[in-house]
């Protein structure tokens, strides 16, 4: 796969700083060195053309390695090197890695080689090609990670468009779409990545002030914690130009909140997934949830409630799962969506919705009503099986303030009440000590709820009672 635009990019940027990491700069010229240097390895190791896995953190190093292997012609598997080993495991053995690449005193190294059995269908077809690719696992917010497959050169086509060069933090690895994104699209461009130590909002936000950061691209969830905890406050964020969100369903509390804060920082939100990529979106007005796709190669349609898009950046197809693709070459996104004088507006993801008695529950909506609450610091809201309505709306929540479980459910049918239909009211409330957001920034929909077991037993017996109410 030809990188040639590219490196005539980087070397015209010459001296400006395209990474910086571990507060030091590195440039364009040095981004082109290192590439070159690296193609040399990789066609002397015999790697040109092969299927590898890129097991490592975020640095100018990896992204440069990135780039070189996809110029060789290289199917890439980029693993964050923090995945477990047991998951890590499960990626290869899919796509039957033979090579497993990283990063070692500045320079690729072959840290494992095995005897592959042989290829799924998809990569012995694209290997043969020679024109090189990229293998990406979904989060498996929802317990499945699907493993998406996409041809280098329309992954790369689409990044010949530049736009304005600025200094932006890549949130995410380029394990996931949206890192692989963030790194081409700035590198394409002539912008600077600013690389955090870790996605905590206090590493965020004194990233910002200290390197001047205009750009900076995260999730509602990663949002909303920065608001609660207020970390903005001991910086200096008004470098800050704007901040584009995606990922997830945004509340829209969590929205007007943000703008009320920020008023000066453009939010932007932007549609993607790890089977089309990244799309260009224009808002219907500032702070709104409805948005249009902004590119003349891509269309858009909603049917039966269901978004779906066609265009030719979309993967090629899954390693593990059937086609999400229509006939005539529509991609089924799985989003629930409805068109408003021709914008789009999300409502989550279809695998998430709760059907309570034939009606449906975005977990979305009522996660945003019960973080509004004083004693509520996070909450998953999931459906479970009813023997009476199909499913009834389950609540985990992480407090904010010391409450028990059954005056946590007394407040929050109180809350609710004015606000949400009763079939909507989580009937089902567990108490975690835990985490619900993901590495990602993202609310995990399968939480392991650390819930006590009287806890457990209380919360049982409260739901038999709302589900006699509801009748």
């Amino acid at each position: 796969m030809s990188i040639q635009f590219l490196l005539k990019r980087f070397a015209e940027q010459g001296a400006r700083p395209a990474f910086i990491w571990e507060d030091r700069e590195y440039s364009y010229a040095w981004l082109f060195d290192q590439i070159v240097m690296m193609d040399e390895w990789i066609k002397a190791e015999g790697l040109r053309g092969q299927l590898v896995t890129l097991e490592e953190d975020y640095s100018p190093y990896a992204a440069a390695a990135f780039i070189a292997l996809l110029g060789k012609g290289c199917i890439v598997l980029p693993m964050d090197l923090h995945l477990v080993e047991a998951k890590r495991q499960e990626y290869i053995q899919l796509a039957q890695v033979q090579w497993r690449l990283g990063i070692e005193n500045g320079r690729i190294s072959i840290r494992h080689k095995s005897n592959a059995s042989s290829r799924p269908a998809l990569l012995a077809a694209l290997e043969q090609e020679g024109l090189g690719g990229l293998v990406l696992f979904s989060s498996g917010s929802t317990g499945v990670s699907k493993a998406t497959v996409h041809r280098a050169d329309r992954l790369l086509q689409r990044f010949r468009r530049q736009v304005r060069p600025l200094r932006t933090i890549p949130f995410m690895m380029f394990d996931h779409i949206g890192g692989v994104n963030t790194m081409l699209q700035s590198l394409s461009s002539g912008g600077c990545l600013c690389i955090i130590a870790d996605r905590s909002p206090e590493e965020v936000c004194r990233t910002i002030e200290k390197h001047q950061v205009q750009a900076l691209p995260v999730s509602p969830t990663f949002m909303n914690l920065l608001l609660l905890g207020r970390n903005d406050e001991a910086y200096d964020l008004s470098s800050l130009e704007v901040v584009s969100y995606g990922s997830e369903v945004m509340p829209e509390t969590v929205l007007a909140a943000w703008n009320r804060r920020f008023p000066g920082i453009r939010t932007i939100q932007a549609y993607g997934m790890s089977e089309l990529g990244i799309l260009p979106t224009r808002s219907k007005e500032p702070g709104s949830l409805l948005f249009a796709i902004h590119d003349d190669h891509v269309q858009f349609r909603v049917v039966e409630g269901e978004l779906q898009i066609r265009t030719e950046t979309t993967m090629i197809g899954y390693l593990n799962a059937p086609s999400p693709f229509t006939d005539d070459g529509w991609l089924r996104t799985g989003d629930e969506a409805v068109l408003e004088q021709g914008y789009i507006r999300i409502l989550g993801r279809r695998s998430e919705i709760i059907n309570v008695g034939g009606r449906k529950v975005y977990p979305a909506e009522v996660e945003s009503i019960l973080e509004q609450m004083d004693c509520v610091q996070a909450a998953v809201v999931t459906g479970e099986p009813s023997s009476i309505t199909g499913q009834k709306v389950k609540a985990t929540v992480k407090l904010a303030t010391d409450c028990s479980l059954a005056e946590l459910r007394r407040l929050i049918w109180s809350y609710c009440q004015d606000k949400l239909p009763p079939y909507k009211i989580p009937q089902k409330i567990v108490i975690t000590e835990e985490g619900l957001v993901s590495s990602r920034m993202k609310k995990v929909r399968t939480p392991s709820a650390a819930a006590s077991p009287m806890d457990e037993v209380a919360a049982a017996r409260e739901e038999t009672s709302a589900d006699l109410d509801l009748e």
